[in-house]
């Protein structure tokens, strides 16, 4: 059972993103809307995966607002 956790893991990567108004809460930089993709793997085959919408910061990259 323990190696079953390091088997499955789960992958986040910006498709797409473009700039838009407003600063970061938390270092003050600026956002961007992304197309987010989230893939789960199992043994490095995607089994799941799903698009989404993101309001991101563009310096340290936290996750402002999501559009699921």
């Amino acid at each position: 059972m323990v190696c079953f956790c390091f088997l499955v893991d789960q992958t986040r990567k910006v498709r797409q993103s473009k700039p838009a108004a407003g600063i970061c809460s938390r270092c003050g930089g600026g956002a961007s809307v992304a197309d987010m993709k989230t893939a789960t793997r199992f043994c490095y085959v995607t089994i799941y995966w799903k698009t989404w919408r993101a309001l991101i910061c563009t310096f340290c990259g936290s996750i402002l607002r999501s559009y699921r």
